[in-house]
């Protein structure tokens, strides 16, 4: 595994590029210091992992859940391993190994202007990236956490409108990557993307998305939403690669390890 420009943070805590290579130990360890300050608070229980949006105090758990960007730990939200068992094809297990944290941000710059438009009604209140390569390093996945400024109401409207307007499924809607220095998703920018998945969130302010592509930096002339590459009888390149199934894996688990944080972090010690 090749890492390499390491990740510093600034006087406030929130991550930025060292601008020097240091072996990845010394990245590992830089990793794990709190994106932002504070530790994780808040009753973010309920509606948010049961699926049950009209339990009581599902307001307060969905405010809580919005803070989560500068309360939690880099390794909790983007683990430096992810294990995906059968989220490859025809049920294969992956491994997924973090190659690189983006600091967090806002989203001028990190999103293509036609998802930043669509993505307006919600507003962003910040962006956190990680990038991804599975264990034959053949491919890179880059998934983002958008915490947005929106109440539970504009986030069921515009989850509403995503699924009505197939606005997740868009070619000119797709999440731009994060692209490293010296690590293998160096040549991954908007030119290599070959399939994506973008998810937002009803019962927390925030849109989770992936995109993915190949290591060696190809080019892709026709991607595809990871849907559409992970159907049965799907012959395209990013669907014969298993594309499609490195987006949507990474997503879901990233997805569901940030629920597992708010579990943990809030659960009532018996």
């Amino acid at each position: 595994m090749s890492f390499g420009e390491a990740e510093g943070y600034d006087q406030r805590g929130r991550p930025r590029p060292l601008g020097a290579w240091v072996v990845p130990r010394t990245a590992a360890a830089a990793a794990c210091v709190v994106i932002g300050l504070g530790l994780i608070g808040g009753a973010v229980t309920g509606s948010w992992l049961t699926g049950d949006s009209g339990s009581p105090g599902s307001g307060n758990r969905f405010a809580a859940a919005g803070a989560m960007w500068h309360n939690v730990p880099v390794d909790e939200l983007f683990p430096p391993t992810v294990e995906g068992n059968g989220a490859g094809p025809g049920g294969a297990d992956r491994t997924w190994t973090r190659v690189a944290v983006g600091p967090d941000s806002g989203c001028a710059n990190a999103l293509d202007p036609l998802l930043r438009k669509a993505l307006a009604p919600v507003g962003c209140q910040r962006l956190l990236r990680a990038t991804y390569t599975d264990a034959t390093q053949s491919y890179v996945t880059t998934v983002g956490l958008l915490f947005t400024k929106a109440d539970s109401a504009a986030m069921t409207s515009l989850a509403g409108r995503f699924k009505k307007e197939g606005l997740d499924r868009r070619t000119d809607l797709m999440p731009r990557p994060y692209a490293a220095k010296n690590t293998l998703a160096a040549g991954f920018g908007v030119k290599q993307r070959a399939s994506w998945t973008i998810s937002v969130l009803t019962d927390a302010p925030v849109v989770v998305y992936a995109v993915s592509g190949w290591a060696d930096g190809r080019t892709v002339d026709s991607p595809e939403p990871a849907a559409d590459a992970m159907a049965s009888g799907a012959t395209s390149a990013p669907a014969q690669a298993g594309l499609g199934q490195e987006a949507q894996g990474l997503a879901d688990r990233i997805q569901r390890r940030l629920r597992q944080t708010v579990r943990s972090a809030t659960e009532t010690p018996s």
